[in-house]
């Protein structure tokens, strides 16, 4: 996809308000293109900003009478020290003593960049509301302009323009903004007043704000979106992650709140006490980070950016840039390799600090390695009890025929479901990756953690299936209920529940219970207890007489 640019920047106006032999030295930089700002503070030397640098004018300090030069040659300045010039998209920003006089001048190069807003045209058309970040300067406020032109060609659009910015000063908006309506906020305390005004005298379809940087404009903006209008907005901010952790401006993107478990709940997932969890829905769906003017990250889906984020393991943006030749390239960059339930169990030990500082490779305390009492030993290590794979198994794992299921087990032994798919005889195999799969499946207590890989499932529309527990007879249970396939009673009640009971024994006898009694059983399925006692290093014994003998299990 090729973009073309069209640059208009009526820079000739901007020299014009300075005097004759600072504007001879902008002229004779020669760089007009990648030039930002103009610098005029008292007692220094002028300098220009270009996107590579910034440079002296001059070699003389700036006076008095330059900077009254420039001051009367502009229009009024606004509540938050902002000026403009008629017709154009500059803006002259002053720096006051404690008198109110005039020490210093930001004179900003305001441009139309015709062709900007190709690089992310389709989600502009989305209608899904956009929230676009960057640092001062990068260039959000020339793709905001830009989005509201073409969408004005075919919507009802309406600016608030707070510093004039947007649309340019005076009373007639610059024609960079296009058919696009535009209100101006008399003090910038009032932008949030003039959006909700916005929406409720003028049945806009799309509202678009620039520089949203109060709590009271965030509320404005989630009232708007809830109304069924598509926003388009910037803020100050490099990534998804510096919007998180400020406090005025998280509620864009949902906010944080902070969740207090019960001490068993802690020590089950591992974590602090005290988690966070986003406390509502994104004002806006879509957040666009700008790192360069030719290159953009893309987040889709802030929600699940968001929750991700939160627990850890942050997703990887849509990484998009324009080359050289105007071309626009999608890249989606590779995702990082999935967690297994341990590792996913374990990295919740870093709570205790910032979510956004905990890595996917950070080591794990040494207090947490080893077993600990009080703690079942299955919710730390999931590897123990998995027995590896032989050759048998993974080559049928990777036997894929037509028509059969691709299950992607979380939390779910491999070596059983395998197991619980040969006995059944099912169309169905096991794959390693969440991308082959078909079905995911997983337990009760991983699904209510949220963990990244059920996470990506459901945005991905991939069916999950939620089992009790790790046990033969629930997987044999989820694959006769998935893939409607008939078992003699025998096998789907007593047998089953039998062998439930012995693999929860065990677990509690590892995780540190001197002995666990089974319920009393027949003999051939005792014989089975014992089988599975044994096979787990442990002892068992039965006990009683029949019809109550029972087999308990215990460690020596």
């Amino acid at each position: 996809m090729t973009q073309t640019k069209y640059i208009t920047d009526d820079l000739a106006a901007m020299l014009n308000v300075f005097p004759d032999e600072i504007a001879e030295a902008v002229k004779q930089k020669d760089h007009f293109d990648d030039l930002l700002e103009v610098i005029l503070d008292l007692g220094r030397v002028p300098t220009a900003r270009f996107v590579d640098g910034e440079v002296s004018l001059l070699e003389r300090l700036v006076d008095e009478t330059d900077i009254n030069h420039v001051v009367s040659r502009i229009s009024e300045f606004d509540a938050d020290n902002r000026a403009g010039m008629e017709r154009t998209l500059h803006r002259i920003s002053a720096i006051r003593n404690r008198r109110g006089e005039v020490l210093g001048l930001t004179c900003r190069v305001g441009r139309a960049v015709y062709g900007t807003i190709g690089i992310i045209e389709d989600l502009i058309d989305s209608g899904e509301s956009i929230l676009i970040l960057g640092r001062p300067g990068v260039g959000k406020t020339t793709m905001l302009r830009e989005a509201a032109r073409i969408l004005a060609e075919k919507k009802r659009v309406v600016i608030v323009d707070t510093s004039n910015e947007i649309g340019g000063d005076g009373d007639v908006p610059h024609p960079a903004v296009g058919k696009a309506r535009r209100m101006q906020v008399p003090k910038p305390s009032l932008q949030h007043e003039v959006m909700i005004e916005a929406v409720e005298n003028h049945a806009p379809e799309v509202i678009v704000i620039d520089e949203i940087g109060r709590e009271l404009e965030a509320l404005a903006a989630r009232t708007i979106a809830e109304r069924g209008v598509q926003l388009i907005g910037t803020a100050h901010g490099n990534s998804l992650e510096n919007l998180l952790v400020n406090p005025t401006l998280s509620d864009l993107v949902g906010g944080i709140s902070s969740v207090t478990l019960s001490d068993d709940e802690a020590r089950r997932r591992g974590t602090q006490k005290t988690v966070l969890e986003r406390k509502a829905p994104p004002t806006f769906t879509i957040l666009v980070e700008i790192q360069t003017r030719d290159r953009v990250n893309v987040h889709r889906d802030v929600s699940a950016s968001v929750d991700s984020a939160l627990r850890g393991y942050p997703l990887l943006p849509e990484e998009r840039y324009r080359d050289d030749d105007g071309r626009v390239h999608f890249l989606k960059q590779t995702r990082q390799n999935m967690p297994t339930v341990s590792q996913s169990m374990r990295r919740g030990y870093g709570m205790d600090k910032s979510p956004f500082q905990r890595g996917n490779g950070s080591p794990v305390s040494a207090q947490h390695q080893g077993f600990q009492p009080g703690q079942p030993r299955h919710a730390e290590r999931f590897e123990d009890f998995v027995a590896p794979e032989n050759d048998t198994d993974i080559a049928f794992s990777n036997q894929a025929q037509e028509g059969e299921k691709k299950i992607f087990p979380f939390g779910v032994a491999r070596n059983r479901l395998l197991q619980a798919i040969k006995s059944l005889g099912v169309s169905a195999y096991v794959v390693k990756n969440l991308d082959e799969a078909d079905i995911l499946v997983t337990q009760r207590r991983y699904y209510r953690e949220r963990l990244q890989p059920i996470v990506e499932a459901e945005e991905r529309g991939i069916p999950i299936f939620v089992i009790k527990s790790n046990s033969v007879g629930q997987i044999e249970q989820f694959l006769a209920d998935s893939f409607a396939h008939r078992q003699s009673p025998a096998k789907m009640t007593l047998t089953l529940e039998a062998a439930h009971q012995v693999e929860q024994a065990i677990m509690m006898v590892q995780a540190g219970e001197r002995f666990i009694n089974l319920d009393p059983m027949p003999a051939t399925i005792r014989r089975e207890q014992h089988e599975m006692a044994k096979q787990a290093h442990l002892i068992s014994r039965s006990f009683g007489k029949d019809p109550n003998r029972y087999v308990r299990i215990y460690r020596d």
